[in-house]
This record gives C-alpha cells, structure tokens and sequence, in this order.
C-alpha cells in the first residue's frame, strides 16, 4: 500500500496496477488493463460494459450512474491507453514499474493517464454511493484508443445509442496549474507532386517528383499566416510532417507525396487552411509544370474550441480549484486533443486538471503526488457541484 495519503493510497495502488499492464496505442492488446479495470468496478458494485468499435475490437469502458434526480448528465473522461516507451535503455527505472518512489508514481501511463484513471473509478464509486439525491447522471469513459490518434473509444461513446449523451466532459490530463478550456483545429491533407521519371544519369534533364516536392515544402513554409486575434489566444500554424518520395539512385521518381499540418483558430478555419494549401499548390503547378497536376486529399479536420469561465463545466473545475485555495489559469492549449472531437459534436470539455509530471510521451515518467488530495477534493467538488445544480 502507498503511505501518507490515507484513503487515496487505494487510488494510487489501482493506478500502479493499470501501469504494470502494458498498453502502448498500436503495440498492445487492451484486454489486460481493461481486465483491472473491469474486476475493480465489479468488486466494487459498479455498472460497466465494454465499447467496441466497428470491426468489434474492445475500445473502452464506460460507467453510468444515474442520478435520482432529473438533470443533464456528466461525463470524465480519462485513456488507459499510451505512448510507446521509446529507448526503453534511456529510462532509469521500468517502464512498466508502477511503484511509488519518493512520493512519484512512476511508469508509462502514469500522467497520461492512469492515475486519472483510477481517480476517476474512485469518484465514480463515491457518486453511487449516494446516486439517489443527485440529479442528471455522471458517465465515467476509460478509453482505450486515445493514443492512436483515432480517439475510438470516445467515438464509440457519442455512437452508443444506449449511452446518455453528456452535457459536458471533463478530461483527465495532468497538469496541476491550470484548467485546459480550450485548443487550436487542425486541417491535415496528403499532397501527391508529381513528375517526369527517368534515369537520373540521362542527358536529358527531367524534373523528378521530389525536386518538385522540394519546392512546394518551401512555398508553403514561406506563406504567412495571420497572428492571434480576438478572444483566441493562439495563432494558426502551418506544419509539413513528413515527405516520402524516390526508390533509389538511378531512377527520377514521378510521385511523392508530403503531409501538411495546419493548426486552425476561429479566425483561420479549416476552409482558411485549405485554401492557403491549394494556392500554395497552384503556385507550384505554375512555375513548375509537370505531366500531372499536384493533388491535394484532406484527411482529418477539427473545429478549435474555447470554453468561457463560466460556462460548463470549465465553471465548475475552476470553481471547485478556487474553493480549495489553488490558483489556477484557464489555458487554450496549442495541440489538439479530445476536446476538439467533443466540440465537434457541441459538447463542451475541459481537457485537463491533474498532477504535476514529467517525461510526458518521453523517458521517466511520473507524477507527483503531494497534490493527489487537492486534485480529488477539486474533481469532487465539480462533479458534486453539477450533479446537484
């Protein structure tokens, strides 16, 4: 048992249970910590049934506890999913170790997000206890496909035709300073360049795919774009992310293709961002003709979001942090996360409060937990707050 936090040691021994199941997003199977997490809230009186996704893979948990009372409901959200651990001989200690050592929960999962994880069980239990008198509901989502980017679990969540939607979620990520109401969009798109293949020690000069990709990377890289405007503290920023093209030396390959990036804002939506590519890409074609016109695929687009401080339920988290004396900022954070789907659907989110870490997706990973007991009394009181509004 981990000392000197009382009742919140159990919290903590959950939390070290789900690190020393390896879950990495792709590398994997979900089964074992969802087993933990299955036999934890059925030992515990607790309703939850498995999600799946549309090829029937198990995606997450969901727990729903219904109030005695009419309401909207309320839903925390936390991954039991992770990164992968990279160069596990950079890590001084396990991966998998989910021992406590000096007072820091160590292990992949540890800040993203296991610990919440198991906070957020505990919560759950202790909304049940006294479900009758409250009013709405609380759903307790324990995704696992987060960290692959396809976010599955919270998919499956808003497609259940069974579960109640929520009228706001709260998302588990660390951080023990501030409130996360916000983040920037995204626009992604694949971008096949073409060109005129050949052997590359012909005398005929041609001008091969990747020279061309060459030169859109540096037209899109020279494209301004606006600064932060309005109530939007962030500016959109453009990304190229990868550009594979070619099969060796002697041949001028006719195709390669680039991923573009673009972080979106308000004022810079995702029609902002398409058109700033295409053009780039008309720019290209013009000075540079080839065979075939450059093409361009969107493959992903998500709305920004900003909660006001007093809407719901960025209310009631940073309501309950000032109850318990903690100073903390409402943040718009520059990546995208969850909260950005959710928006998408118009559900509002917070995207996180939680304890301070470090080797977040990097080496050593951990959390304090000095801060365990303000960051359950403020998750206490916000979800008591909701549930009895």
């Amino acid at each position: 048992m981990t000392r000197d936090l009382g009742p919140l040691s159990a919290v903590v021994d959950l939390a070290g249970e789900l690190i020393r199941r390896p879950s990495r997003a792709g590398l994997d199977e979900c089964a074992p910590v969802l087993a933990v997490l299955e036999d934890w809230l059925t030992r515990h009186g607790l309703p939850n049934r498995r999600l799946h996704d549309g090829a029937r893979r198990p995606v997450a948990l969901l727990v729903e506890i219904a109030g005695g009372r009419p309401g909207p409901w309320w839903a925390l959200d936390a991954c039991v999913d992770t990164a992968p651990y990279g160069d596990e001989t950079a890590w001084s200690f396990p991966p998998t170790a989910g021992d406590v050592v000096d007072g820091r929960l160590r292990g992949r999962g540890a800040a993203d997000s296991k610990l919440a994880a198991a906070l957020f069980c505990h919560l759950a239990a202790e909304v049940h206890g006294r479900a009758a008198g409250l009013r709405g509901g609380l759903a307790v989502l324990l995704d696992a496909d987060e960290h692959t980017g396809g976010f599955g679990g919270a998919r499956a969540y808003l497609a259940d035709p069974d579960a109640v939607r929520p009228a706001g979620v709260m998302i588990g990520y660390p951080g023990f300073d501030e409130v996360v109401v916000g983040g920037r969009g995204l626009w992604r798109a694949r971008i096949a360049v073409h060109g005129t293949s050949g052997h590359s020690g012909s005398r005929r000069p041609v001008l091969g795919a990747v020279s061309r990709a060459a030169r859109l990377v540096g037209l899109l890289d020279a494209t301004p774009l606006p600064g932060a405007s309005g109530a939007f503290p962030l500016p959109p920023k453009l990304t190229v992310t990868y550009c594979h093209g070619g099969e060796g030396f002697s041949v001028v390959p006719d195709r390669c293709e680039i991923g573009v990036d673009v972080r979106t804002t308000p004022d810079f939506d995702a029609r902002a961002a398409e058109h700033l590519v295409r053009a780039a890409v008309t720019g290209l074609d013009g000075e540079l003709p080839s065979p075939r016109p450059t093409e361009v695929t969107a493959v992903a687009s998500w709305p920004p979001y900003r909660l006001a401080r007093d809407e719901q339920p960025a209310a009631a988290l940073l309501g309950a942090a000032a109850g318990q004396g903690l100073r903390v900022r409402a943040r718009t954070a520059g990546p995208s996360n969850i909260g950005n789907l959710l928006a998408g659907e118009g559900i509002p989110a917070t995207a996180g409060f939680g304890l301070p870490h470090e080797g977040l997706h990097g080496v050593d990973e951990l959390v304090h937990l000095a801060e365990l007991p303000a960051v359950h009394a403020v998750y206490r009181r916000a979800v008591r707050d909701l549930l009895t509004r």
